[in-house]
């Protein structure tokens, strides 16, 4: 099955994740201008009214850009939304999403409905992060149109299965747009998840360290010091698993050897972010490809590089 028309235009085959707090306007247009997919939480913008403002921003500025420059791969934009119980703005911010027409919405935590269908009624794409089959089939009885498989070593709720497993076992029940997510950081990694049986690569850490990230130097500068075995994956700070910079865990004066354990009841999305996850605004998600980041350059600069790396990837895979 063709990819939808939409994420056909691109000058990598990337959708740059939607990451707390470091996802804004800014970081979005940067990855569109570049040619890749961008996307952010809907729960960043805040308050609540700030969600039209940013979308509008982003749609005007990219318009503007791709007029003045008419050959250029200007990519689409997407919304994340936090489709979870203690989420009290799900229904207002999918009020906007449709309101303004958003080109893709990204669904995590759980499947629904109400987000699928009030996406495909204005003409939008729903792409739905998974960990399991079992997520995937439920997802997809829904109708989302694609699959974002959240694999082991990828930054934030990741899930335990290597992409080597669960690329092949979604391909087998959807042959819609497929997504891989887990430590992809270079060109090459991309052309690796290509060759697995993913239509696209769904990066997040590699752009934390970029000049158009809202996140702070210390952030930025861990990223970049930081190797794979300095990732900590833990259930402690949101209640459902995920990857953390060890350094950051440190320095909050815990030991990342020995984080308890804590309950998904811990999650807890009302009036616009987890509540809990205030008191740790310190602990830096990040996944496993950290150890192939080594600057923060511009996005435009980032991509660049990866496309050098992607098409000297598949030179020399070729038979």
């Amino acid at each position: 099955m063709a990819l939808p028309k939409i994420l056909q235009n691109l000058e990598l085959p990337i959708i740059a994740a939607p990451m707390f707090i470091v996802s804004g306007p800014e970081l979005v247009i940067a990855q569109c201008k570049a040619g890749i997919v961008g996307s952010f939480p809907a729960l960043n913008a805040r308050p609540a009214e700030e969600l039209e403002k940013w979308i509008i921003r982003i749609k005007l500025e990219l318009e503007q850009y791709q007029k003045e420059n008419p050959d250029k791969k200007v990519a689409p934009f997407a919304v994340n939304q936090i489709c979870h119980a203690s989420n009290n703005r799900l229904e207002h911010d999918m009020e906007v999403c449709v309101r303004q027409k958003v080109p893709i919405i990204i669904t995590s935590l759980q499947a629904n409905k109400m987000v699928y269908d009030a996406t495909h009624s204005y003409g939008g794409i729903v792409l739905h992060d998974v960990t399991n089959m079992r997520h995937s089939r439920k997802a997809l009885s829904m109708n989302a149109d694609g699959l974002i498989a959240v694999c082991a070593g990828a930054g934030g709720h990741a899930g335990r299965l290597s992409p080597f497993a669960l690329i092949p076992e979604l391909r087998a029940i959807h042959d819609g747009p497929l997504l891989c997510s887990g430590a992809i950081a270079t060109g090459g990694a991309v052309a690796g998840a290509l060759a697995m049986g993913a239509d696209l690569a769904y990066i997040g850490t590699r752009f934390i360290a970029s000049k158009e990230a809202n996140a702070v130097e210390g952030y930025k500068q861990e990223i970049i010091d930081s190797s794979g075995e300095d990732i900590v994956y833990s259930s402690l700070f949101t209640g459902v698993h995920g990857n953390y910079l060890k350094g950051s865990i440190e320095k909050a004066g815990m030991d990342p050897d020995n984080l308890p354990e804590a309950d998904k009841s811990a999650m807890n999305f009302g009036s616009g972010g987890n509540q809990e996850a205030k008191a740790w605004k310190d602990i830096w998600g990040a996944g496993q490809g950290v150890g192939s980041v080594k600057d923060a350059p511009s996005i435009q600069e980032i991509v660049d590089s990866m496309k050098k790396e992607y098409l000297e990837a598949i030179e020399r895979v070729k038979l």
